[in-house]
């Protein structure tokens, strides 16, 4: 059977989809779970490989299904409710009118107050989170930049489906999703580094990553806490 890039098929004795993806830059055949989109990826390097893909993700069914159904179920954001900042929780609280979401302390420590109701209380506190990810993600990225002797580089803050970060050297711009703001500062500095280091070794050969530890040290926690804990990052707000 000739398979296509972006081509989707249905798992075997359980709900969701299995979605093809072509990746040149990826060295090997590998599976991932889209928790946004509640589906499978079989990830190949090439259209020619995607058969590959395609057994190896039906000898793996089983994991794909576990891994589905276990998926942190979404966790709105709405007054009464928490959400981490940096690591820690913080609650959020109605403020009433149509204000902006702000951060700010009460008696029972950190919050954040905003107006609105509903999906406008949503979005506000969302967009907070978004500013206050610039800020920490601009920061820590002319850390690293400088650190490498590197130019500047234009940051964009976006909600990538499954990928936290992604950097284009050719024209010098790097993208990162606002949740890793929720991590912890170490988790979120790793985050900065690695994609800096895509503008020395536009790859992950082992060159790049002794650029990465060169920035941060030993970078192996806080990819495992994001393995670990990226999901329930993705769920929050859904």
């Amino acid at each position: 059977m000739q398979y296509r890039n972006g081509q989707r098929l249905p798992l075997d004795g359980g709900e969701g989809t299995l979605r093809l993806s072509v990746n040149s830059r990826a060295r090997r055949i590998s599976i991932r779970i889209d928790v946004r989109a509640g589906e499978a990826v079989a990830v190949a390097p090439n259209e020619r490989r995607l058969a590959e893909a395609v057994t190896f993700a039906r000898s793996r069914n089983a994991w794909i299904l576990e891994r589905l159904t276990a998926r942190p179920v979404g966790t709105p954001l709405q007054p009464g409710g928490t959400v981490t900042l940096s690591g820690h929780p913080v609650r959020l609280v109605a403020g009433g009118g149509a204000g902006a979401a702000r951060l700010s302390t009460d008696e029972t420590g950190p919050i954040i107050i905003s107006g609105g109701e509903g999906e406008a209380f949503s979005r506000r506190v969302r967009n907070l989170l978004k500013r206050e990810a610039r800020r920490a993600l601009v920061a820590r990225t002319d850390i690293h930049l400088q650190a490498l002797g590197q130019k500047p580089v234009q940051v964009s803050i976006a909600d990538g489906r499954s990928r936290w970060g992604s950097c284009s050297p050719h024209n010098r711009t790097i993208r990162y999703s606002w949740r890793v703001i929720m991590a912890p500062p170490a988790v979120l500095d790793y985050l900065a580094a690695h994609e800096v280091a895509h503008l020395v070794h536009a790859n992950h050969s082992p060159a790049y990553w002794a650029v990465v530890r060169d920035l941060i040290g030993d970078p192996s926690s806080h990819r495992r806490w994001l393995r670990d804990h990226g999901a329930s990052l993705h769920a929050v707000g859904r």
